[in-house]
């Protein structure tokens, strides 16, 4: 399965919902069961990580489970070097840029590349840009936090990750933001740079992801509505995504 080239087709005829799912929260059922929800609403991909550690035996078990339960690939997105598992499709393999910590720019790629060579994953190359407030990830990633209105620090940072010949370029506002990436600095970024822009954090309404989706973004991302069970704004949102 060529995981990225069917979501570069797919973001050729308008924007992608992916849902984020996170093991540390999520026993195998009811990762399965949430996972199967979104699939019947029209999410393209199940995303499964998080900002912290999780042993490889529960995340081996969650993503059997959710392969069992859909027909939808797992791209993994990793906290750590240890948040890898044979049984995903592919890995955003991604360097938080503006972390004070080279932990989280390439110490810990460097330590789980032998593993990921191994299984023979997909790798999707990502430059991960964290936005204020930042949440755990900013915490957990030890981010310099990019100001909401510093577009131009943004920009930059987007530019370096496509000259560096990463695939794409993730905005993050942080899991359970209260409020999402500016529309403004999405657009901006867009316009600066010729590569797929992914923004999530703090998308938890269909007016929200309006916005999100008018400013430029090829990919957003939702995980908190589904932790919290709210399925009635999560469709509207992948709705959306399909024009309706």
């Amino acid at each position: 399965m060529h995981v990225w080239s069917n979501i570069v087709n797919m973001i050729k005829n308008g924007p992608v919902h992916m849902t984020l799912l996170d093991p540390e929260k999520e026993s195998p059922e009811t990762a399965a069961v949430k996972a199967k929800v979104t699939e019947k609403y029209g999410s393209s991909i199940i995303m499964l990580g998080g900002s912290t550690g999780v042993s490889k035996e529960h995340l081996d078990k969650v993503a059997i489970s959710i392969k069992r339960a859909t027909s939808l690939p797992i791209i993994l997105f990793p906290g750590s070097a240890s948040s890898v598992t044979e049984v995903a499709d592919a890995i955003y393999f991604m360097s938080l840029l503006n972390s004070n910590s080279v932990d989280y720019i390439i110490r810990h790629q460097m330590k789980a590349a032998p593993y990921i060579k191994k299984y023979n994953i997909e790798t999707i190359s990502m430059g991960y840009i964290v936005i204020e407030p930042g949440m755990t990830v900013g915490t957990v990633g030890k981010a310099e936090l990019i100001r909401r209105e510093d577009v131009d620090t943004a920009v930059r940072y987007a530019i370096a990750a496509e000259f560096f010949g990463m695939k794409v370029v993730y905005l993050e506002a942080g899991s359970g933001s209260p409020e999402p990436v500016p529309p403004d600095m999405i657009k901006t970024v867009k316009n600066n740079i010729s590569i797929p822009v992914i923004v999530g954090g703090g998308i938890r309404s269909p007016d929200i992801a309006r916005k999100i989706i008018d400013a430029g973004a090829n990919i957003i991302v939702t995980g908190t509505l589904v932790e919290e069970d709210d399925y009635s704004a999560l469709r509207e949102i992948i709705d959306l995504t399909k024009g309706k």
